[in-house]
């Protein structure tokens, strides 16, 4: 019996469901936060100056470097640990440290990444970020923090993973340029749990950020969409009052208009695309920290229904609004088409019945031509039968005139019924 034959990547398929574990956060930690997206098309980017920029990194401590074409790294960089992870369009970049800064949030945190290397990165922060983990027992020292800490007005707060810790956050940019979060778990709470929630955080706001280009190119393309729009109201304005507008010059406007159209569904598809794809990850990964109200403060899924859900039904309304008036310029076309095509076919019945007439003229001028050659051969024949008969008049005692009398009506019947029966041959 043949032995059972593996896909050849049935091992690599299974293994990727494994290949990003979470990280492991003690009770008492910080950690720095950067996400890094190219310029220009940064799904079709040139990925290995991501890895360069990784090994730059990783050689300043003389860690080891990834397998080649890995798109997720995690291990140590020197005294602190490293989480390494390549998106379709962006990086991210995770440091942990042990211990918390006397001085919250303090900017030092970041500079684990040194500032040279930052300056070569391949592309742009889209997000950075501070978190600070922080074991806290009793509910009023954990407010009097997130009052101290975050924006007040902006202020998430919430138990999370039934109970095991609290975590905030109020989504604003600090003066050094990063969104801070804090975690405050229970004394017993296990290390990769800690790890599981601060992932999450950074997801969230990473994705968030993401989506959030989507309302830009959503903006821009509403204002296009309105001066077509404008501009499709005046042509079928002029297409029902029945104007002196030929059909052909209004159908070239409306092509020119679908293209415009095409245009914009070619550059915003893919970002109206990875925006929808970008909400759903920021919506479950809300649902999974399993949210459960701290003293009567906001949540993170109700700051996301006033702030971020708005945006993205923004988002929404521009893409439906793109395909409406896509389909509207296109049935608006087939409109045109249809006037276009009967009036050319109005066209080609008057041709046709031109055609007719001049068919039927060159019908009598034949016919009047034919009347002219029976003459004139039946004049020929006479002339020839003359010579034929002159021979034999004397004896008859005929005159020449008198014989051409009688022999010319019937060389002219001789004529005439030949014609016809070559006539009769060739037409059927």
């Amino acid at each position: 019996m043949a032995p059972l034959q593996d896909h050849p990547r049935r091992y690599e398929l299974a293994n990727e469901l494994h290949a990003r574990p979470f990280p492991e956060v003690t009770t008492n930690a910080r950690a720095a936060y950067l996400a890094i997206r190219a310029a220009g098309d940064a799904a079709r980017r040139d990925r290995d100056l991501d890895r360069a920029h990784l090994l730059a990194l990783l050689d300043r401590y003389g860690a080891a470097h990834p397998a080649p074409g890995a798109t997720h790294y995690i291990g140590p960089l020197g005294k602190y640990r490293l989480k390494w992870e390549s998106h379709t369009e962006f990086v991210t970049y995770t440091i942990f440290a042990e211990g918390v800064a006397e001085r919250a949030f303090d900017k030092n945190t970041f500079d684990l990444f040194p500032e040279d290397w930052l300056d070569a990165a391949p592309g742009q922060r889209i997000t950075s970020a501070l978190i600070r983990v922080e074991t806290v027992e009793e509910d009023q020292a954990i407010v009097e923090r997130v009052n101290a800490w975050f924006e007040r007005e902006s202020l998430a707060v919430a138990r999370v993973l039934d109970g095991a810790m609290v975590v905030a956050g109020d989504f604003r940019i600090d003066e050094a340029g990063h969104m801070r979060f804090a975690i405050f778990p229970c004394a017993d709470c296990g290390q990769r749990r800690i790890g599981r929630v601060l992932q999450r955080l950074c997801e969230i706001e990473t994705y968030k950020a993401m989506s959030m280009l989507g309302l830009v190119q959503a903006r821009k393309v509403v204002r296009e969409l309105a001066d077509i729009e404008k501009e499709l109201a005046e042509l079928m304005a002029t297409l029902t009052s029945k104007g002196d507008v030929p059909a052909e010059e209004m159908l070239e406007d409306i092509l020119g208009l679908s293209t415009r159209i095409e245009g914009i569904v070619t550059r915003s598809n893919f970002r109206f695309g990875a925006t929808g794809a970008y909400e759903a990850i920021v919506t479950q990964r809300i649902e999974v920290l399993r949210e459960s109200r701290f003293q009567a403060r906001q949540l993170f899924s109700e700051f996301m229904m006033r702030r971020y859900d708005p945006a993205m039904r923004t988002v929404a309304a521009a893409k439906t609004q793109l395909e409406n008036l896509a389909e509207r310029t296109a049935r608006a076309a087939n409109l045109l088409r249809t006037k276009v095509d009967v009036s050319r076919q109005a066209q080609n019945q008057k041709l046709l019945e031109s055609m007719d007439k001049r068919a039927d003229l060159q019908l009598r001028l034949q016919e009047t031509v034919e009347g002219l050659s029976v003459v004139a051969i039946s004049y020929y024949a006479v002339s020839l039968a003359g010579y034929l008969i002159y021979p034999v008049l004397e004896p008859l005692g005929l005159s020449k005139g008198l014989a051409l009398a009688l022999l010319t009506p019937l060389v002219v019947l001789a004529v005439w019924l030949g014609l016809r029966r070559i006539k009769k041959h060739h037409l059927g």
